[in-house]
């Protein structure tokens, strides 16, 4: 039995091109999408989807809190954190691990995206919040929207998705700049739980997973922006 409950499943956008056999697409996404006021973009960032709870630190499972190598560094900052987290359990990218991105611009190796309370997912507002209070950043936020036109909220996302990213992304395998891993978008308010696929989106890249079944036993340690700048 889980200890909590697993981040959910978030569904592509139709024009998606990183889908994979087991993903699910939001065909009908523009009906959710039209009935929110605001929805803000965020970068997709290309990490391990971890949580901090007061029960400690989950990767994909939530069976029990996860012990790899690579969370040494966020499970020893939740040990500072774990008696003030409550009922709030922070979800955030952990880029402490080199995936298929190489970042050069990092200052930190968690950014949260998304805060859940009980049956509800924070808004957009009290996740920097709740990050700023426990000295954490957020993904990139790259931009709020009101939605009012389909064509022209799709082109939107084609173009923040096509860019690089804001942490400066290079990819692994050919050594050059590259785009985004992707976007997502949510509800830029609060949301229960059970609705959490009607109020999140994603787009996602094409071919962007380049790590293969080795990559557990030779991944990387990412440097934050001060090690690249020491070590040119």
């Amino acid at each position: 039995m889980s200890i909590s409950k697993k981040y959910g499943r978030t569904y592509h956008y139709p024009f998606s091109p990183g889908t994979t056999s087991d993903d699910r697409i939001n065909h009908n996404y523009w009906e959710d999408v039209r009935q929110l006021s605001q929805l803000v973009h965020t970068e997709k960032l290309d990490g391990e989807n971890n949580c901090l709870s007061r029960y400690g630190v989950f990767a994909r499972s939530h069976a029990a809190p996860t012990v790899s190598a690579w969370t040494q560094n966020i499970r020893a900052r939740w040990a500072s954190i774990q008696h003030d987290l409550g009922d709030l359990e922070i979800f955030g990218e952990n880029v402490f691990a080199i995936h298929s991105i190489e970042y050069k611009k990092l200052d930190h190796h968690f950014y949260v995206f998304a805060v859940r309370q009980l049956d509800m997912w924070l808004s957009w507002e009290e996740v920097k919040f709740y990050a700023s209070l426990f000295d954490f950043p957020t993904v990139p936020e790259l931009g709020v929207v009101s939605p009012d036109d389909q064509q022209q909220f799709g082109d939107e996302v084609l173009l923040l998705a096509n860019a690089g990213s804001d942490l400066d992304s290079w990819d692994t395998i050919t050594q050059e700049p590259c785009s985004r891993e992707g976007i997502v978008s949510r509800n830029i308010g609060a949301f229960g739980v059970s609705d959490f696929e009607h109020h999140v989106l994603k787009y996602v890249r094409k071919g962007h997973v380049k790590t293969d079944e080795h990559w557990t036993r030779n991944w990387r340690r990412a440097k934050l922006i001060h090690e690249q700048r020491q070590s040119r």
